[in-house]
C-alpha cells in the first residue's frame, strides 16, 4: 500500500497519520498465533474427538473479521471512539448481566453465552470499552469541573467489577481495576487517595482469596507446587521450555501439547518455547513490549486528555493481560486462564483485543489539525 502525501482521501490521510509500526508488530503476532495454532492444536482436537484442522480453520475464520475490525476502528476519530466505546460498553453490560441468568455453568463460573450458535464472552469485549468510557468521565471531569465525571467513573468500575466478580472471574476483575486506577491516577488522584485505594486494593485480594475456593486453591497451589493438577500444567509447561533450549526442538517435535489440555490457549508460550525456543518466546515479549512502549511514546506530548487517559487503559489491558499469561507459565505467579494477545486460540479475545487495538491505533494517529483533532 503506498499513498502520496498530498491525497487527501480518507485511506491516504489514514496511511501518513497511523502508526505503522504498531500495526506491523500486531500483525506479526497475528502470524505468530496462526504458527503456533498449527503446532499446538491438531493433538487438542484429537483428544477431544475433533478433526486435526478443528482448531486452525476456527482461527482463522477468527482472525479475518477481528484485523478487519481493528482496521476499520483505526480510521475513526476520538470522538467517533468515544462514541463507539460507549454503545459497545452498554452492550457489554447487558451481555454481562446476561450470562448471569442464560449461560451454562462451565467449571463453577458461568462466563459464556450461546448466541445464533456462536459462543461469546462477554467480559473480553467490557475491558476495551471500559477503558474508553472510564477515560471519557475522567477528562470530563478535569475539563468541566460541575460534571461528576470522577463519581460517574467509580460508580461504572464497580458495576462493573460486581458483575465480573458474580461469575465469577477475579482475573478480569483485575484487569478492569488497574485500568481504572491508573487512569485515575493518571487524572489527578491526590496522594492521599492512592495510598488508601492502594490499602483497599490489598484487603480486596485478601477478600477474594477466602471468599473464591478456585482463588484460594490456585494460591495455595502457587505457594505448594506439590499438590494439584495447576501444579502438574505448570511443572509440564516449563519443562517444556527446558527441552526446547535456545532453538527449540523444531516444528512439529514438541511433545508438550500431547498431554496440556491448554496448550492452544493459556499454555501455548510453552509449546513456542519446547518447539521453536527462547529466541521466539524473548521476540514475542519484545514484541509486546514495543506495542506498549511504542504507545505510550506516541502519547507522551498529547494534549487531549481523554487520548492520553483511553490510550494509558488500552495498553494497561494488553500489556497486563500479556504479562499475567507469560507469568502462569513461568510460575511467576498463580496460574490464571487469560489468554496471550493475538498468539492463543479464542474467538472472543481476538475480536475483543483487535476492537481495542483499533482504538488505540485511532486515538494514536498524528493529528495536524482542528478536522483531526476532535475532543
Amino acid at each position: 500500500m503506498s499513498f502520496g502525501r498530498t491525497d487527501t482521501s480518507i485511506l491516504g490521510r489514514w496511511w501518513w497519520t497511523v502508526d505503522r509500526w504498531t500495526i506491523a508488530a500486531l500483525l506479526t503476532l497475528a502470524g505468530i498465533g496462526l504458527l503456533l495454532t498449527m503446532a499446538a492444536s491438531p493433538a487438542v482436537a484429537d483428544r477431544i474427538g475433533a478433526e486435526p484442522f478443528h482448531f486452525i480453520r476456527r482461527q482463522f475464520i477468527f482472525l479475518v473479521p477481528a484485523l478487519t475490525v481493528m482496521l476499520a476502528v483505526s480510521l475513526m476519530s476520538p470522538r467517533q471512539v468515544r462514541r463507539l466505546g460507549v454503545i459497545g460498553f452498554g452492550a457489554a453490560l447487558v451481555l454481562l448481566v446476561a450470562v448471569l441468568f442464560l449461560a451454562p455453568e462451565v467449571k463453577g463460573s458461568t462466563r459464556w453465552l450461546n448466541i445464533a450458535g456462536i459462543s461469546i464472552q462477554p467480559s473480553e469485549f467490557v475491558k476495551p470499552t471500559f477503558a474508553i468510557v472510564s477515560a471519557w468521565m475522567f477528562a470530563e471531569s478535569r475539563l468541566n469541573p460541575g460534571f461528576p465525571g470522577r463519581a460517574v467513573a467509580c460508580f461504572l468500575f464497580v458495576l462493573t467489577a460486581l458483575l465480573l466478580l458474580r461469575q465469577p472471574d477475579v482475573g478480569q476483575t483485575l484487569v478492569v481495576t488497574a485500568i481504572w486506577g491508573t487512569q485515575f491516577f493518571l487524572a489527578g488522584l491526590p496522594i492521599v487517595l492512592v495510598v488508601a485505594l492502594g490499602a483497599l486494593g490489598a484487603v480486596g485480594a485478601v477478600g477474594a482469596y477466602f471468599m473464591f475456593p478456585h482463588v484460594q486453591s490456585r494460591i495455595d497451589r502457587f505457594i505448594d507446587p506439590s499438590a494439584g493438577d495447576g501444579a502438574y500444567q505448570v511443572t509440564t509447561a516449563l519443562n517444556a521450555l527446558k527441552s526446547g533450549g535456545l532453538f527449540g526442538r523444531g516444528p512439529g517435535e514438541g511433545r508438550v501439547k500431547l498431554v496440556l489440555p491448554d496448550a492452544h490457549t493459556d499454555f501455548i508460550l510453552a509449546v513456542a518455547g519446547e518447539e521453536f525456543g527462547i529466541i521466539l518466546c524473548l521476540a514475542v515479549l519484545a514484541l509486546f513490549a514495543f506495542v506498549v512502549l511504542r504507545g505510550l511514546t506516541r502519547v507522551m506530548h498529547e494534549e487531549n486528555l481523554f487520548v492520553v487517559l483511553a490510550s494509558a487503559g488500552l495498553l494497561v489491558q494488553f500489556g497486563l493481560q500479556a504479562i499475567v499469561n507469560m507469568a502462569s507459565t513461568l510460575r511467576l505467579m498463580p496460574t490464571k486462564g487469560m489468554t496471550l494477545p493475538f498468539i492463543s486460540y479464542g474467538g472472543s479475545s481476538m475480536l475483543a483485543l483487535a476492537l481495542g487495538m483499533g482504538m488505540l491505533l485511532a486515538l494514536t494517529r498524528k493529528r495536524y489539525g482542528s478536522e483531526e483533532f476532535e475532543r
